[in-house]
């Protein structure tokens, strides 16, 4: 299995991720999507950081700085949104700025672009026309992101008001972390506990400690653990925190691996003895007793059931109000948006009244599209969502049966079940092709399901 391995014990950011990315091999031509959506460019570049050489990446704009050089934006200071459409101003206590040979730390400065709102957000990423998961990834981050915030101002998503999360380099920021691993495509990604920093930041609400409310917010959601410290001063933005929160799984160490490429991500702040930096490695998990021993909790990989590991997100809501006609169609307008499984249960609801609990497994990249789907079709104004589930499958395959009846071939799809080691322990013919060939040849549905099965055994 490969695996995207990070290590941010100072900290994550946007930018850091991105230089993080292209310093393991990711290529940077794949960010022109984004480029000439928003008419920046990104500027991948070698420095030093306290001795550790690191690749920056830097989103900048056509716009000149006061020195005469394209204005650039590093994600380093402290970016979130609003509910209440108000701004704020953030200071950071110990904040140190890093100066080379070609840009600077902005900061709590303001992003370039425009604030957004939630779908506004959406609008700009969908008109890049991504490849559908990398669209999937980037939307699922900024609705964590706007979620996240939403709980923090005590508002809903759709009130959230991006303001730096919502600028053009943020987007940039976040689509292209999302473009480059793509570029990658490891088969599992990890974050160690990433540091948070500490000290004070300060908004027009008041002055709050280090990390900021929308940081725990995301560290929270995505069941990580959250140091603070080793410095005072931020270092894991909302935009880092919530890529990370939706792109890797939490470890409390980095796993055994075979590595095929390390590099470090630089960030802007000039640490006391120590880099601004945040290390990646790529490689296979060693394949020795003790990561197979550890492959038995990993998605993906079978234990001694022989049954394989799948991560998946739980949707549920509760109506009071859908007609069965509505309810009736859920099955195939939610599949159709990605999901894996649909259940309509009926509960008593407040007041006594009848109603029905909606449950959707679907895969974690589907879940917001599977969301989207589910609020349109019910008109429902809440989603719960219950991540990182895991479910034990089996290995499952269709072999074709075809059935000769009174002279005539007929074609029946059967479902076969084994395990990893591909052993067969269950066939299953699909109904609606049975049922197809029971209506031409006046056979029972159960006949036609029991010879389906006969054939491929």
């Amino acid at each position: 299995m490969t695996t995207l391995a990070f290590d941010g014990r100072t900290g994550a950011s946007g930018d850091m991720l991105l230089g993080a990315l292209v310093a393991v091999g990711a290529d940077p031509a794949v960010l022109a999507p984004v480029e000439d959506a928003l008419d920046v460019t990104y500027d991948v570049r070698e420095v030093t950081r306290r001795g550790v050489s690191a690749t920056k990446v830097t989103v900048r704009h056509g716009e000149a700085s006061e020195d005469g050089r394209p204005r650039d934006h590093d994600d380093g200071g402290h970016d979130h949104a609003h509910g209440d459409g108000e701004g704020h101003h953030h200071s950071h206590d110990g904040d140190d700025h890093s100066h080379d040979e070609e840009g600077h730390d902005h900061g709590g400065a303001e992003g370039h672009g425009p604030s957004r709102s939630y779908a506004e957000v959406v609008e700009v990423v969908e008109a890049m026309e991504l490849p559908d998961p990398v669209e999937a990834d980037a939307l699922a981050t900024f609705e964590l992101l706007g979620r996240a915030e939403a709980a923090v101002h005590g508002t809903d998503l759709e009130a959230t008001h991006f303001h730096e999360v919502g600028a053009d380099d943020a987007i940039a920021d976040v689509v292209g972390v999302c473009l480059l691993l793509a570029d990658l495509d490891p088969e599992r990604v990890v974050t160690t506990p990433v540091f948070a920093g500490g000290g004070e930041v300060e908004m027009s609400h008041g002055v709050y400690p280090v990390p900021a409310p929308a940081v725990v917010e995301l560290a929270e959601r995505a069941g990580w653990r959250l140091v603070g410290g080793p410095v005072d001063t931020e270092l894991l933005t909302p935009t880092g925190a919530a890529l990370l929160a939706h792109l890797a799984e939490g470890v409390d160490e980095t796993p055994a691996l075979r590595v095929d490429a390390s590099g470090y991500g630089a960030g802007t702040k000039d640490l006391p003895e120590r880099p601004n930096v945040l290390r990646a490695a790529l490689g296979a998990e060693r394949a020795d007793a003790d990561a197979r021993a550890g492959d038995a909790t990993r998605a993906g990989h079978a234990d001694e059931s022989g049954l394989v590991r799948d991560d998946v997100v739980v949707l549920e809501t509760n109506l009071d109000d859908a007609t069965p006609e509505v309810l009736g169609g859920l099955q195939e307008t939610l599949a159709d948006a990605g999901a894996r499984d649909v259940s309509v249960l009926p509960v008593t609801m407040k007041k006594s009244r009848p109603g029905h609990l909606v449950k959707v497994v679907a895969k974690p990249a589907d879940a917001s599209r599977v969301a989207r789907r589910l609020a349109e079709e019910t008109g429902t104004l809440g989603i719960r969502e219950s991540s990182a589930r895991h479910r034990w499958i089996a290995e499952r395959t269709f072999e074709t049966a075809d059935l000769d009846i009174d002279g005539e071939t007929y074609a029946v799809s059967v479902k076969v079940a084994s395990d990893a080691d591909g052993e067969v322990y269950d066939y299953s013919a699909e109904y609606d092709d049975a049922h197809a060939v029971a209506r031409e040849t006046g056979l029972p549905v159960r006949e036609v399901l029991r010879r389906a099965v006969e054939a491929v055994r």
